[in-house]
C-alpha cells in the first residue's frame, strides 16, 4: 500500500469512528451552523449530512463573501466599470453575480475594460502599467483575503501610485455571528467556526461573542475527520449542557492569531457598519480605507451614485444565507436558477450554497 492510499485508509478510519461516536452521543435534535464556505462545499462534497444522525441537522450561514455582497455593492461595481478611463479589476467570482440591471460579465461583453486577477498585487502591477488609467480593484472578502490587499494599498503608496484604488466591500465573522443569533428565524444550537479567518483572527477573537451568549462554538478545520471532529464536540457540549469555545483546528488556529495580519488590517482599515445580503446591516462588520490613506480609496476619490436597487424577484439567496431556507425550498432553485443562468449569488459563487447543492445533490 502506497503512503498516499495508507493516509487515506486512515483517515477514513478516523471519520468512521467518529460518525459512530457521533450517531452513539446525538440524543436530541441539534441545529448546527457553518459559516465557511469551504467548509459548505467539503460537507457537500465529501456527504457529511447523509452519514449524521437524524437528530443533526447542519445548516449553510453566511460564509460566502460574494454572496453576503449586498445588491447596492454589485451594482456599485458595475457603475464603476462604466467609469471613462478606468479599469477594474476583480477576483472572477465577481464576474457572473447579477446586479439589478447588468452584471460585470455583460458589461466586459459590452467592451467595458475589466480584467480577472489573481491577487490584489496583480491589480497593483496593473496600475503601475497603464499609469493614464484608474485601476480599481474590488475589495470582497473575509479576513482571509483584507490582509492581502491592505498590503497592497500600503504596496501602492510605497510605489507612489495615484491610480491604484479599492472599492472596499469586505466583511469581518465575529458581528455576523451576533446577528445571526439575534435572527428569530432560526435557531442555532452551535457554530462550526471558520478555519481560514480563524488563523488571521485566533481563538481569542470570537471570546466576547461567546461570553455574551454561551452558545457551543467550535473551529473546524476542512477534512472531513476534522468537521466530523468538530461536529462530535459541538454534540458533547449540547448533550452535557456544557457550552464552550473550542479549538478543533489547532495545526493551523492558535489562541491570537496571525499578529502580522492583523496589524496590516489595524494598519489600512477600520471598521464601519456594512450591509449584509439577507441579514441587513450588521455595526461594525464591515472594513473602510483609513482617511490617513485615502487617496487609494474608490468611494472618495470618485464617488457615484447607485441607481435604486432591485433585488432579484424571487430569488431566496437571503434565506438561505441565513439558514432559514435550504435551496430546494427556493422556487427558482434548478428552474429560473441554474449555474448557467444563475440568478442570484448563492448559485454563483464556488462557495455558494445553491452552487454546492447542485452540484453534489444532483
Amino acid at each position: 500500500m502506497s503512503i498516499k492510499h495508507a493516509d487515506e485508509y486512515r483517515d477514513a478510519e478516523i471519520a468512521r469512528r467518529l460518525v459512530t461516536t457521533i450517531r452513539k452521543t446525538s440524543h436530541r435534535p441539534v441545529q448546527l451552523m457553518e459559516v465557511c464556505g469551504t467548509h459548505t462545499v467539503s460537507i457537500f462534497r465529501h456527504g457529511i449530512r447523509d452519514v449524521l444522525p437524524p437528530t443533526i441537522k447542519l445548516l449553510s450561514g453566511p460564509g460566502c463573501p460574494v454572496c453576503v455582497t449586498a445588491q447596492q455593492e454589485i451594482d456599485a461595481f458595475i457603475a464603476y466599470a462604466r467609469q471613462e478611463d478606468t479599469i477594474v479589476a476583480t477576483f472572477g467570482d465577481l464576474l457572473r453575480v447579477p446586479g439589478t440591471h447588468s452584471s460585470l460579465q455583460m458589461e466586459k461583453a459590452e467592451g467595458r475594460d475589466i480584467r480577472v486577477v489573481y491577487s490584489a498585487f496583480d491589480a497593483v502591477k496593473l496600475a503601475a502599467g497603464n499609469p493614464d488609467q484608474r485601476v480599481v480593484f474590488l475589495g470582497v472578502g473575509f479576513e482571509t483575503t483584507a490582509p492581502t490587499i491592505a498590503a497592497s494599498i500600503l504596496a501602492a503608496r510605497d510605489m507612489d501610485l495615484d491610480n491604484f484604488l479599492v472599492l472596499s466591500a469586505h466583511k469581518t465573522v465575529p458581528n455576523a455571528l451576533e446577528a445571526l443569533m439575534a435572527d428569530d428565524a432560526v435557531a442555532i444550537d452551535g457554530f462550526l467556526l471558520p478555519g481560514h479567518v480563524s488563523v488571521i483572527l485566533g481563538l481569542a477573537a470570537y471570546r466576547p461573542f461567546f461570553e455574551r451568549h454561551k452558545v457551543p462554538a467550535v473551529v473546524a478545520g476542512f477534512e472531513p475527520a476534522d468537521i466530523l471532529e468538530a461536529v462530535r464536540r459541538l454534540v458533547v457540549q449540547v448533550e452535557s449542557g456544557a457550552p464552550q469555545l473550542d479549538n478543533a483546528y489547532p495545526r493551523a488556529v492558535s489562541e491570537t492569531g496571525n499578529a502580522k495580519a492583523r496589524e496590516v488590517l489595524d494598519q489600512v482599515f477600520e471598521p464601519v457598519e456594512a450591509q449584509w445580503r439577507g441579514i441587513g446591516v450588521i455595526p461594525a462588520s464591515g472594513l473602510a480605507i483609513r482617511e490617513a490613506l485615502g487617496r487609494f480609496d474608490a468611494a472618495r476619490r470618485m464617488p457615484i451614485e447607485v441607481p435604486a436597487v432591485r433585488e432579484p424577484a424571487g430569488c431566496g439567496c437571503g434565506d438561505i444565507l441565513t439558514g432559514a431556507k435550504s435551496p430546494p425550498e427556493c422556487k427558482l432553485y434548478r428552474k429560473a436558477c441554474t449555474p448557467e443562468n444563475p440568478v442570484g449569488p448563492c448559485m454563483v459563487s464556488s462557495e455558494g450554497t445553491c452552487a454546492a447543492y447542485y452540484r453534489y445533490h444532483g
